[in-house]
C-alpha cells in the first residue's frame, strides 16, 4: 500500500505490483503480467483503444481492485515511403533491391566484424545519424540503378511524415488491447464477477468486437473444479472401503457423521482467516476430512467390539465404555495433529504463508470441532442404531 501511494505521484505511469515468479505465472496465463486482464478483440485500434479507455473507467472503483490499467497506446512520428512501382519499371530496379537498398541505408546491415583482443564488434553499414536531419537529405538518397544510374529517392517514391501506434498487441491472429488489474483485500472470484458486471453494463461492443476475461483465476476455477470432484470422489470412496470393512451401512454413515462435525470448525476457520475460500482451504477440508473419519473408526470399532465380545452388555454401557476408551486416543491424535500446524495457522498474513495458512487453519479448526463434537453425536448416533425397539402392544 505504501509502494502504490508513492508510486502514485509519478505522472504518466502504469503501476503493477507483484512478484516476479507470480508476474510470470500471469503472463503464461493471459498474456498480461496481473491478477485479471480484461481482453478486447476486434479489427479496428482506434475503436479497441475507445473500449479500452471505456473498459478502464467501468471498473474503476471495484472494492479490492488495484493496479488498474490500460495497455500503454501512443502515435510516434514515423516516415513512410511508398515506392511508384512503374517509375522503378522504367530504370528496371525490382521493388525488392529498392526496399533492402533503402533498409541498408536507414537502418544498416551488418557486413563484418572487428576483432579488438577479446572482443567482437560488429561492423555496419549505415549513413550517418546528420545525413538524415530531415526529408529533404531522405528525399536526395541516391539508388542506383541496373543502368548505372543514381536516381534519388524522391523520384521514385512518396516519402510522407505521419504518425502510427507504438505498439500492436496481437493473439489468436486478432487485435487485441488488456485493461489489466491486480486484486487486493478480496477475493479474486467475487472481483472477476464484479469487472464482469460493470465491462457489461458500461461497455457496448460493435459488431466484430468481443471480451475475453484472463488471468489466475482461470487456473483458480479450474482447480476448484478439480478439487470438488476429487473431494466427493474421496468422500464416496470412504464410504465404499467403511461399509466394506464395517458390512453396515448405517456404521459407516455413523462414521461418517464427522464430516459435517468437521466442515463446522472448517467454515470457522476459513473465516477466521482471510475469509476467502482458496484452493488452500479447499485441500484442507480433504485432509480434515480424513482425520475426522479416523477418529469415528476409532470410537464405533470399539464399542462394535465390546457388544462382540460381551453379549449381555447392554447398549448404553457398551457406548459409554467404548466412548471412554478410546477418549484419550482420539484427544491424543487431533492434539498431535493441531499442535503440529498451530504454528503454521497462526502465521496467517504473514509473508510467505499464504498456501499453508489457509490449509493449517481449516485442518486445526476443523479437529476442534470434529473432535469436540465427536465424543458426544457419535456416540448418541450409536446408541440410537443398537438400542432396543419397544415391543408393540398386541
Amino acid at each position: 500500500e505504501e509502494i502504490r501511494e508513492r508510486l502514485s505521484l509519478v505522472p504518466g505511469t502504469n503501476i503493477t505490483i507483484g512478484q516476479p515468479i507470480s508476474h510470470r505465472i500471469d503472463h503464461m496465463l493471459s498474456g498480461a503480467r496481473a491478477n485479471i486482464a480484461v481482453k478486447i478483440f476486434g479489427p479496428d485500434l482506434s475503436v479497441l483503444r475507445e473500449l479500452g479507455t471505456r473498459s478502464l473507467a467501468a471498473v474503476q472503483g471495484i472494492p479490492g481492485l488495484v493496479d488498474a490499467a490500460l495497455e500503454p497506446q501512443a502515435d510516434i512520428p514515423t516516415v513512410r515511403v511508398g515506392f511508384d512501382r512503374t517509375a522503378l519499371a522504367r530504370h528496371g530496379l525490382p521493388a525488392g533491391q529498392a526496399a533492402s537498398t533503402l533498409e541498408t541505408a536507414l537502418l544498416g546491415r551488418r557486413v563484418g566484424q572487428i576483432i579488438d583482443g577479446q572482443l567482437a564488434v560488429p561492423l555496419v553499414l549505415r549513413y550517418a545519424t546528420n545525413d538524415l536531419a530531415d526529408l529533404e537529405a531522405m528525399w536526395q538518397t541516391r539508388l542506383d540503378m541496373p543502368a548505372g544510374a543514381r536516381v534519388p529517392l524522391g523520384s521514385l517514391a512518396e516519402i510522407v511524415e505521419d504518425r502510427g501506434p507504438n505498439f500492436i498487441g496481437r493473439e489468436n491472429a486478432q487485435r487485441r488491447i488488456i485493461v489489466t488489474a491486480n486484486v487486493a483485500g478480496r477475493d479474486l472470484g467475487g472481483v472477476v464477477a464484479d469487472v464482469r458486471e460493470r465491462v457489461a453494463a458500461g461497455v457496448a461492443l460493435p459488431e466484430g468486437y468481443r471480451v475475453e476475461y484472463g488471468g489466475q483465476f482461470q487456473a483458480e476455477e479450474e482447480a476448484e473444479r478439480l478439487l470438488l470432484g476429487l473431494g466427493v470422489g474421496a468422500v464416496a470412496g470412504i464410504f465404499l472401503i467403511l461399509y466394506s470393512a464395517f458390512g453396515s451401512t448405517r456404521d459407516a454413515a455413523i462414521i461418517m457423521l464427522n464430516l459435517p462435525l468437521a466442515l463446522i470448525g472448517g467454515v470457522a476457520g476459513v473465516f477466521l482467516g482471510d475469509g476467502v475460500l482458496s484452493v488452500a482451504a479447499l485441500i484442507g477440508f480433504i485432509a480434515l476430512f480424513g482425520i475426522a473419519t479416523r477418529n469415528g473408526i476409532m470410537l464405533v470399532s470399539r464399542i462394535r467390539r465390546l457388544r462382540e465380545e460381551e453379549a449381555d452388555l447392554q447398549v448404553h454401557e457398551a457406548v459409554i465404555r467404548g466412548s471412554v476408551d478410546r477418549l484419550v486416543p482420539i484427544v491424543m491424535t487431533a492434539l498431535s495433529t493441531g499442535l503440529a500446524l498451530l504454528p503454521v495457522a497462526l502465521r496467517f498474513g504473514v509473508p510467505g504463508s499464504e498456501i499453508q495458512a489457509p490449509l493449517a487453519m481449516v485442518i486445526v479448526c476443523g479437529l476442534f470441532s470434529s473432535t469436540a463434537l465427536n465424543m458426544l453425536v457419535v456416540p448418541a448416533a450409536v446408541f440410537m442404531r443398537y438400542r432396543p425397539r419397544p415391543e408393540r402392544a398386541a
